[in-house]
């Protein structure tokens, strides 16, 4: 299962950084509409994180399940970043709502995926009190 994880978030990463790349380098940025710059360079970034994170959990490097946690928080910081944003009444698409609902929910599956050996082993080795 974590196999599958880490191809995604590989996937998931290459995709991020092409279709970040194109808003911000490219002719995408007339295509997004009323993007918000901070979350579009956000996402950017972060798909280079996907890509190391995705590789880490391939290769069953154990900071990959730490990188993958981070970016599940990261993400739901910049989520809800987002949502003021919105709330303070400026410009936005929905699509980046639903884009970053669906990052956050990404990550915090394959976080999840990826700290459940450490919590197991944990919870192993954990000291009883008698």
């Amino acid at each position: 299962m974590i196999r599958a994880a880490a191809l995604v978030a590989a996937l998931f990463g290459a995709a991020t950084i092409f279709s970040g790349g194109r808003v911000l380098f490219a002719d995408g940025a007339e295509a997004a509409g009323s993007y918000v710059p901070y979350i579009v360079w956000f996402n950017f970034l972060a798909g280079f994180a996907y890509v190391a994170a995705g590789i880490g959990l391939w290769r069953r490097k154990p900071w990959a399940a730490g990188m993958s946690l981070g970016l599940a928080l990261l993400t739901a910081l910049f989520f809800a970043a987002l949502g003021g944003h919105i709330a303070a009444g400026a410009a936005y698409e929905m699509r980046t709502v639903a884009a970053m609902a669906l990052r956050t929910l990404l990550w915090m599956g394959i976080a999840a995926l990826a700290c459940a050996p450490l919590a197991r082993a944990m919870r192993r080795t954990r000291p009883r009190l008698t």
